[in-house]
């Protein structure tokens, strides 16, 4: 009796341990498989996102937008992609009808014609130059000007480049009409001889004594408003 007890105890204990022996593979499985599905979904989730930039959606652009900041990029030169030919000039910037102008462009403009007096690094220059007024050329391209401001013309700059990325500043009032007297031009011609057209026109600023801001193998009119920089310098 007591040998059959004894045996039907280790059969128990053989039975017990082996379902215990059974299960146990089992429940790590399963926890496994259950661990195992986040971070395959994180896994997945993180190549998608890092090995295509197409998968997100794109964010609204500045021009989408139609914030200022969007405007001005806009209007910035597409002018790296299209390299301008010589004589070419991009007027450029906050402006909502960028352009590219020539000499020839300019000689079809109504022509002003003033004589100056300036010094430069070769002595007293004395001329007499003839082209269209800078406003005339900049305004065409459209200036974006905050119209709840006072005066917002006031705000506005033109930056004109030329050879050798020579560059000057002219405030908007120094060239527009309604503010000053002077007339400041793209200038196609000194003493009667016109320029090259390859050269492109040249900036004359009459009201200057110094020739530093006649500006040749002008390439570039940026047109815009300071409050950018001077906001963000606060």
């Amino acid at each position: 009796m007591r040998d059959r007890r004894e045996n039907r105890s280790a059969d128990r204990r053989r039975r017990g341990g082996g379902g215990r022996g059974a299960a146990r593979p089992a429940v790590c499985l399963a926890a496994a498989a259950l661990l195992a599905l986040p971070l395959a979904g994180c896994a997945s989730g993180s190549a998608g996102s890092g090995g295509s930039s197409s998968a997100p959606a794109a964010a609204p652009t500045a021009a989408a937008t139609g914030s200022p900041s969007a405007s001005a990029a806009a209007g910035t030169p597409t002018a790296s992609a299209t390299p301008l030919k010589p004589g070419e000039v991009r007027i450029t910037g906050q402006v909502d009808k960028p352009y590219t102008v020539t000499a020839a462009d300019v000689r079809k403009l109504p022509q002003v014609s003033v004589s100056v007096e300036f010094t430069s690094a070769k002595g007293p220059q004395a001329h007499t130059y003839e082209g269209a007024l800078l406003s005339t050329v900049v305004t065409a391209a459209a200036p974006r000007f905050d119209q709840s401001k006072k005066n917002p013309f006031l705000r506005g700059v033109v930056v004109a480049t030329g050879g050798g990325d020579y560059r000057a500043v002219l405030a908007w009032a120094e060239l527009d009409p309604g503010f000053a007297k002077s007339q400041v031009l793209l200038a196609v011609s000194e003493d009667g001889k016109p320029f090259d057209d390859a050269a492109g026109p040249r900036l004359v600023v009459p009201q200057d004594t110094k020739g530093g801001r006649y500006v040749s193998e002008l390439n570039q009119l940026w047109v815009g408003t300071v409050d950018a920089v001077v906001d963000g310098a606060r």
